[in-house]
């Protein structure tokens, strides 16, 4: 069973920054595409930026564009969530997700394993 575990989160105001980071079990990292979703409360789940294997391709949200960046460090097995000029709107609880091996970064595929989430809340 693969492990997927969210850090990072946490209560900021409007306009800073904040990092994610998440690690995996199992297998190494650089093999799988990987992605970072949200959800707020009352709200569907939504992709928000997705990284292919190689870290040479990557897909985000248009909310984001430009404000968030994903990145990933295969040798230290960890994936990344830059988000700078943070909003009201972007409050919501973020997953980590592993998606398929050998793929490119799309957040339309199947992403199997999951982490728990971390907390973001930007205040205004």
């Amino acid at each position: 069973q693969v492990q997927v575990a969210e850090s990072g989160g946490g209560l900021v105001q409007a306009g800073e920054s904040l990092r994610l980071s998440c690690t995996t079990s199992g297998p190494n990292l650089e093999n799988y595409a990987m992605g970072w979703f949200r959800q707020a409360p009352g709200k569907e789940r939504e992709g928000v930026a997705c990284i292919g294997y190689s870290g040479g391709s990557t897909s985000y949200a248009d909310s984001v564009k430009g404000r968030f960046t994903v990145f990933r460090d295969n040798t230290k097995n960890t994936l990344y969530l830059q988000m700078n000029s943070l909003k009201p709107d972007d409050t919501a609880m973020y997953y980590c997700a592993r998606g398929p091996r050998i793929a490119r970064g799309s957040c339309d595929m199947t992403y199997i394993y999951w982490g728990q989430g971390t907390q973001v809340t930007v205040s205004s």
